[in-house]
């Protein structure tokens, strides 16, 4: 996630608390999805498809973050 703004990202998850909610959010998710796929954990398809849902939402939003981000320190 976010390969080519490591830098970016590193200062929002210690400087944004917003950032930094989402993005463990979206790790959380994304455990959750691996279990899932490994069947340590059952997930029906309907939670599937919401899990898989949140975890875009959160990415678009961060992604956002990360932009604004850039052009604060651009400007």
């Amino acid at each position: 996630m976010f390969e080519f703004d490591q830098g970016i990202v590193k200062n929002l998850l210690k400087d944004n608390v917003d950032f930094k909610r989402m993005f463990d959010k979206h790790r959380m998710l994304d455990l959750q999805l691996e279990e899932s796929y490994n069947k340590t954990q059952h997930v029906d398809d309907i939670r599937l498809g919401t899990i898989k849902k949140e975890k875009l939402h959160l990415m678009d939003k961060m992604a956002v973050l990360v932009e604004n981000y850039r052009q604060d320190q651009s400007a």
